[in-house]
């Protein structure tokens, strides 16, 4: 049994409040489920909100003690890479996580770096779980792309989605809708494109509610296909939401 908790982006007292909503209590500095579900990330857990370090920090620790399973996002790719040294543009919503960062103490900044690039690292492209009926990706995937792991193309897509190389006026990178084209028998839960409302086309489901513009953060309850939501502290940004 899962939770899927869609793209946090330091919004870190909202997942608190999700957490406690899906039926999680802290115990010894770690959230777990009286009934063992497990929370499951779906990517881009830090930049643009208010509190990227604590929620990271939360992941790192929840993952290597078992209790969460996570997938990167674009976000966490970025990050990942300019914690390696990597020539990254600090712009669309990095700053926010690298101003964070640089207010850490030099022991702080360590633990983060280190544990991050080991969670990314270790971390599949996607999951598969429940003997192949439930897939999370970060963006999606095709069809036949699952089964394929060290594949330049795969990566691409659960990281940025169906891209076209093209960006539309207001400079957002123009994706293809391939929810709508998706044939299989799994389930694929993803997130990275803010929706209002959990959209389910076809079997997969799309839980970035854009909590970091506003909207909400969602956790999708598997096998039950239910979910909850958090209302987003934040101000609402209504262009930041693409599909309907």
């Amino acid at each position: 049994m899962y939770d899927i908790i869609g793209d946090v982006h330091g919004c870190y007292h909202e997942l608190l409040n999700l957490l406690e909503q899906l039926g999680y209590r802290e115990q010894n500095g770690l959230y777990q489920h009286p009934r063992g579900r497990r929370m499951v990330f779906v990517g881009d857990i830090t930049d643009r909100g208010p509190h990227s370090i604590p929620t990271l920090q939360f992941v790192v620790r929840h993952v290597n003690a078992g209790r969460a399973l996570y997938v990167p996002g674009n976000h966490c790719d970025k990050l990942y890479r300019f914690f390696l040294g990597r020539n990254v543009q600090i712009t669309h919503g990095l700053e926010t996580t690298v101003e964070e960062y640089q207010r850490l103490t030099t022991e702080k900044k360590q633990w983060v770096k280190t544990r991050f690039i080991h969670l990314v690292e270790n971390a599949p492209l996607y999951l598969v779980l429940d003997e192949g009926r439930l897939i999370v990706s970060h963006a999606g995937i095709r069809q036949n792309m699952i089964g394929q792991q060290n594949n330049k193309a795969v990566k691409t897509f659960c990281l940025y989605g169906d891209i076209t190389g093209e960006k539309d006026k207001d400079g957002f990178p123009v994706r293809r809708d391939w929810a709508k084209h998706y044939t299989g028998e799994a389930w694929i839960v993803y997130g990275h494109t803010p929706v209002k409302q959990p959209r389910f086309v076809n079997r997969t489901v799309n839980i970035d509610t854009g909590c970091v513009f506003g909207g909400h953060l969602t956790g999708l309850s598997y096998p039950e296909l239910t979910f909850e939501m958090v209302p987003s502290s934040l101000p609402f940004v209504a262009e930041k939401f693409r599909l309907d």
